[in-house]
């Protein structure tokens, strides 16, 4: 069962307002998620485009320095992009502090000789165009589990189904958890749901979508949702920090993704874009404690969920046939 206060509406600056008589109208307590996250708590934190082991590192260090918890690290070029030695170290540094890593498997359309994701229309979007690049991913998901990492970004739905079925059918490890990602993130709640039922343990969402979206996805499915609470520019850019408190009301399970805004993208990550690539994942993890901080004020801090978990719970997938 949920704590009231947990799912109590917070608005910042609104005993201000009040006070001049600007106060804004009663929040429903009706539009609040009732789901958490399995053992207790409503929210998890992400440091995403976290390309390789140094910039692993530099996260570690700036998130121990400004004392931000971190349930989950991503990546965002793909397995295909880092060597045995490299995703192994990256295994080993998170596996040390009890952390979730999630490697992007790939390819995907940005970077395959299809040009119709160059057009107005973006034609295929980000998806695995052909069966070749299915089993690029596929390759990369056995790869990555192999060498011990135990969650895989997915940018396509027959990835994703494919892979829920490998996990099922023993192919990688059954607790292996597939993440959606914001680059085909749905955006309704009748996709959400498909989404879960292809395999998605969490499933990360445009950030701009707004707080009733959530409440409708949340009225049809409790799988994890994950937010950019600052978004890439590629994203929309998107800066959403004086809603965290209500994102976390709406969303839960909810991931708080602390990205970057007005940073070129590094995506795929080679050594030629090694400073820029450090520099911002030393400021993510600030913009996470500044996130953090503003939930804090908003007396939203304490239902955390606890360090270390990880697995999405009980959700519903579609029937596998035989």
């Amino acid at each position: 069962m949920t704590d009231a206060s947990a799912t109590a509406p917070r608005r910042p600056g609104e005993q201000a307002l009040a006070a001049l008589g600007l106060g804004a109208p009663d929040l429903s307590p009706a539009d609040a998620s009732p789901h958490t996250f399995p053992g207790g708590g409503r929210w998890r934190t992400e440091i995403p485009s976290c390309e390789g082991p140094e910039a692993l590192a530099v996260v570690l260090k700036e998130a121990s320095r400004l004392d931000v918890p971190i349930h989950r690290i991503s990546q965002g070029s793909g397995v295909w992009m880092l060597t045995d030695a490299e995703i192994t170290e990256m295994v080993e540094a998170t596996a040390e502090r009890d952390i979730e890593l999630c490697l992007f498997t790939g390819p995907r359309g940005t970077w395959d000789i299809g040009g119709s994701t160059r057009t107005d229309s973006r034609g295929g979007g980000l998806r695995a165009r052909g069966h070749d690049a299915v089993a690029g991913c596929v390759e990369d998901a056995v790869r990555a589990t192999e060498l011990g990492v135990k969650c895989l970004l997915v940018a396509d739905e027959g990835v994703l189904w494919t892979l829920h079925r490998a996990r099922v059918a023993g192919i990688i490890p059954a607790d292996t958890t597939l993440k959606v990602s914001a680059l085909i993130g749905p955006v309704n709640p009748a996709a959400y749901a498909v989404y879960e039922g292809l395999g998605g343990d969490s499933i990360n969402v445009p950030s701009d979508l707004t707080l009733d979206h959530l409440t409708e996805i949340r009225r049809v499915s409790g799988a994890p949702m994950d937010m950019y609470v600052e978004a890439p520019d590629d994203l929309g850019g998107y800066i959403r920090m004086y809603e965290i408190a209500e994102l976390i009301r709406r969303g839960a399970p909810l991931y708080l993704k602390f990205g970057l805004s007005k940073a070129p993208g590094i995506y795929p990550y080679g050594h030629h874009m090694r400073d820029l690539t450090l520099s911002t994942a030393k400021e993510r993890v600030r913009r996470g404690r500044l996130a953090l901080d503003l939930l804090e004020r908003h007396g939203a801090g304490a239902d955390m969920a606890p360090l270390g978990s990880r697995l999405p719970g009980e959700l519903n997938r579609f029937a596998i046939g035989s």
